[in-house]
């Protein structure tokens, strides 16, 4: 980027992590916590401001002088970390190449859900004239996909991929126990948290029926067939592996398959509800190798 150029304020995408590292250049950064970030908004809390350093209005933004900024000048070969719902807005003082990369896990997936269903709600006020129509709902969500990225069914989705990688990791680290009798490890509590925050979510899900509307059906068995989920399930233990300096999954990883045979409640997620108990049942029956 230029020098002179500018981003404007804003929160990152699907209100996600994000990390800037800045190959050449100088930048400076101004950032808002979430506590604060209804300062920039105007009394509908509907827009934000888009300049800081503009001629702001304060009969449409009466909080915006109130709100505390953290400045941080981003050099060469540093990065920035950005936790979620932080609004920030960045500024090149030299010609910048910076690399970009944003995230979310099960640290920051129910700030996912929040944006998903403020922006639902809007989406479905803008449209409410409309609201008789059959197909009103299929409206809504196309354009929560236009508006946001994803929608309900998106995330659905995704979520229920998530908790299934991470339940076939549980049963690759019950393998391990089995055979080897380690205690618990940071990894496995990692795997753990990830279900119980994906858990968490689920149930604020659960009085919007999301997977009930879109009439999806997602099956454990079928995935652990799709050569391109058992990818997806090496990848993410490759990560924690990473993450934990550790080599506990990789070697029973591809034993995985045998987790087919395992007597669950349901393999088969068609709601939030369906997902709360299938992450129960997988904690009791896999997790309880780790209480022996």
């Amino acid at each position: 980027m230029d020098v002179g150029t500018w981003t404007p304020l804003h929160a990152d995408v699907f209100r996600s992590y994000s990390w800037s590292a800045n190959v050449c250049g100088k930048k400076q950064w101004y950032f808002l916590p979430p506590s604060q970030h209804h300062l920039v908004f105007d009394r509908n809390m509907k827009s934000s401001v888009y300049d800081i350093f503009a001629d702001v209005s304060q009969s449409k933004f009466p909080g915006f002088e109130k709100a505390i900024w953290w400045e941080c000048t981003q050099e060469e070969n540093e990065v920035i970390f950005v936790p979620s719902g932080w609004y920030h807005q960045v500024h090149n003082l030299e010609d910048t190449i910076s690399i970009n990369h944003n995230w979310f896990n099960g640290y920051n997936l129910s700030w996912v859900w929040d944006l998903l269903l403020k922006d639902y709600n809007e989406a479905s006020e803008y449209i409410e004239d409309l609201k008789g129509c059959d197909d009103f709902e299929e409206l809504c969500q196309r354009n929560l996909a236009a508006n946001t990225g994803m929608n309900f069914y998106d995330f659905f989705i995704f979520i229920v991929r998530f908790a299934f990688a991470n339940v076939v990791l549980l049963h690759t680290f019950a393998q391990v126990k089995n055979e080897t009798s380690r205690k618990p490890s940071k990894a496995l509590q990692h795997i753990c948290f990830n279900l119980e925050s994906i858990r968490s979510t689920a149930v604020k899900m659960k009085p919007i029926n999301t997977g009930d509307r879109q009439g999806v059906l997602l099956d454990l068995r079928k995935n652990l067939e799709d050569h391109s989920f058992i990818e997806l399930c090496a990848a993410v233990g490759k990560t924690y592996e990473l993450i934990h300096d550790t080599d506990e999954m990789t070697p029973t990883l591809l034993q995985c398959t045998d987790l087919m045979c395992t007597s669950f409640v349901r393999s088969q997620v068609q709601s939030s509800e369906d997902l709360v108990a299938f992450i129960d049942d997988a904690l009791t029956k896999l997790g309880g190798a780790f209480s022996r």
